[in-house]
């Protein structure tokens, strides 16, 4: 009986490791090539705005951050840094600064959703129309699947 209890165990927690890295690592091996530092710096040329997503936010940890700078303009908004890689990033824009899960959910009704972040090293997300970021002052970038702060840069 015990060799059958720790068969199991070993087996579910063999399962659980597998499942957590392949969550992981899944967004890596799938991530489109991320633009070189001279291309977002073109992309970044229009830019209005400036600011810095820093790894020391409140609600940054080991596995939830991003790092550098990032240009606001009206066509794109440009990072040259990095993101801890996870998967289905989303990039927001809001009014007010927002470093942790809770601060997210309180002004989400007033944030616009600019896009999709598919890369972990650099990006350039182009800003729809209709979008006039001057009307905010904060960039985000949440993990959708899971309800998970990464990062923020107050650019205004």
């Amino acid at each position: 009986m015990k060799k059958w209890l720790l068969r199991l165990l070993t087996h579910v927690v063999a399962l659980a490791l597998g499942f957590g890295l392949g969550i992981y690592l899944l967004p890596i091996l799938t991530a489109p090539q991320a633009p070189t530092v001279a291309a977002a710096a073109s992309a970044a040329s229009d830019a209005l705005f400036t600011g810095r997503f820093r790894r020391d936010l409140r609600g940054s940890d080991l596995l939830h951050w991003g790092e550098g700078a990032v240009s606001v303009g009206r066509r794109h908004i440009v990072l040259v840094g990095r993101l801890a890689p996870g998967p289905d990033y989303k990039l927001y824009l809001s009014p007010g600064f927002v470093e942790t899960e809770a601060d997210f959910a309180r002004l989400k009704p007033r944030m616009v959703r600019v896009g999709d972040v598919r890369t972990f090293e650099n990006f350039v997300v182009p800003v729809p129309d209709g979008i006039d970021v001057s009307a905010y002052d904060t960039v985000i970038v949440w993990c959708e699947s899971f309800s998970q702060f990464i990062s923020a840069a107050r650019y205004r």
